[in-house]
């Protein structure tokens, strides 16, 4: 079957022209309260635009994308048979990571899962990103200023449910480098006209003087680099809390939904912390965000911004959709790029959804207790299965540990597979923290103390697993 590029050329147009008929240019916010009114649409209204949206990238992706054409051929399904939520989840399987490191793989260095050509990349492109690579082949993304547009419009919504406003200004505390996050945050800070000191680049020394000298107002970084940055402060003779910081915008990492490390960030730096969630494969741009309840009741959670994407939880082992207010694992549809669309991809994030109003007025669907671990960093240690973030909520249950810890997995001699896990401590806390694991893990270890302030820090991600048993 041949695909005349007529044929893509008109299914781009008519994709970019539904994502036109929703998109605002703006750089201020619709009412005091949101940034877009789209925010306090109806449920009916969000599944509407939704529907529309499904239609027309079904066509699209199978005309312009060769790894999506492929797929729908393989499974028998017409891009007409996709026309709205139900049709989608009964008619496509989930996408997963693996399949796309197979498509990068055979198809280098871009892979086919995307719709930014050479051509178009050429024309109008704007950055290229890629997936961390910590699971496999990093797959890669070419985005063009057309995405680039939307990204700052649902970055927006999002610092702006956040609490950011006008008199506000950031410090982003990253080196960029394929940091989406980072990136997304520096457009739209431009977007919404917030003043922007950048800390690039430099030491942890350098940026605690630039916050104490230009006296900016919202932090932007990972949630384990807030924590050291205010440890830097402290050690400078300076107090985090005193600082004129009132927001934290922290991404790249869980933190809202890990018992004690919200609350170790905040009580440091006396400031709110807010989450944006998202992944490099289908929502560089924010696609979880917290909004001013986000704190407000029994647990944390996060809204997803359901016009531009459509979330779903699955279960972990069949993959199957899991009934409202299970935990199930985050799989996204986005309906909001001109060279990224995906179906159904696996993000892999565990949550509940629920799609109760919020007392904030936001009708979208919430993830109930924010993000509790990614599918890929489940730990299987002896038949024992549990994810990084139990570890750090047991390190945070003992008062006076470091920031940072690290998860050591071995293997002995006699080929028994082993964890040790390192603690910064003034004094030996080896054996409250090795109980307060066994209590979430069921698992034994050996816990290590070590001086404080001597495990690394990563304004990135924080990598504290490290697997070095024999596969």
């Amino acid at each position: 079957m041949t695909h005349p590029s007529a044929r893509a050329d008109e299914t781009r147009k008519t994709w970019k022209a539904v994502l036109e008929t929703y998109h605002e240019d703006r750089s201020t916010p619709v009412t005091p309260e949101y940034w877009s009114d789209k925010d306090t649409w109806s449920r009916d209204r969000i599944e509407a635009v939704q529907n529309e949206k499904i239609a027309a990238v079904a066509p699209f992706l199978y005309e312009n994308s060769a790894f999506y054409r492929r797929r729908f051929d393989k499974l028998g399904v017409a891009p007409t048979d996709l026309k709205d939520g139900d049709s989608l989840i009964a008619n496509w399987p989930i996408v997963t990571k693996q399949e796309m490191m197979e498509d990068a793989t055979e198809h280098p260095p871009y892979g086919t899962y995307t719709t930014c050509s050479d051509e178009d990349w050429a024309d109008r492109g704007w950055m290229l990103f890629s997936s961390s690579g910590s699971t496999g082949v990093p797959r890669v993304f070419r985005y063009t200023h057309f995405d680039r547009q939307y990204w700052e419009q649902a970055n927006a919504r999002a610092l702006y449910s956040g609490g950011l406003r006008q008199g506000d200004s950031a410090i982003p505390m990253v080196g960029f480098g394929p940091h989406v996050f980072a990136w997304g945050v520096q457009y739209t800070l431009a977007k919404m006209g917030l003043p922007v000191v950048p800390g690039g680049g430099v030491d942890g020394h350098a940026r605690a003087s630039f916050i104490d000298r230009f006296k900016p107002t919202v932090l932007v970084c990972t949630p384990s680099y807030a924590l050291y940055l205010g440890r830097v402060m402290q050690d400078m003779g300076m107090d985090p809390a005193a600082t004129s910081i009132k927001w934290m915008v922290t991404g790249g990492e869980p933190f809202s939904g890990v018992s004690g490390t919200l609350e170790r960030l905040q009580d440091l730096w006396a400031a709110k912390a807010v989450e944006f969630y998202g992944c490099t494969e289908a929502s560089p741009h924010c696609g979880g965000y917290s909004c001013p309840e986000y704190q407000e009741g029994d647990e944390p959670f996060i809204h997803f911004m359901e016009d531009i994407q459509l979330w779903e939880t699955v279960d972990a082992d069949t993959l199957s959709p899991v009934a409202e207010g299970e935990r199930g694992l985050t799989v996204c549809t986005n309906l909001n790029s001109e060279s990224s669309a995906q179906l159904r991809f696996l993000v892999g994030d565990y949550t509940r959804l629920s799609r109760e109003p919020c007392a904030c007025g936001r009708n979208h669907v919430r993830g109930l207790g924010c993000m509790t671990g990614r599918s890929d960093d489940l730990i299987n240690l002896r038949g024992i299965k549990f994810f990084p973030v139990q570890i750090e909520e047991a390190v945070r249950a003992v008062p006076g540990t470091g920031d940072e810890f690290q998860i050591r997995l071995t293997t002995q001699d006699d080929g028994l597979d082993v964890m040790r896990v390192l603690v910064e401590h003034e004094s030996d806390v080896a054996d409250r923290v090795a109980k307060e694991i066994r209590s979430r893990c069921e698992i034994r270890c050996a816990v290590e103390v070590v001086t404080p302030n001597t495990l690394p820090k990563s304004e990135m991600k924080a990598k504290r697993v490290f697997d070095e048993r024999n596969k």
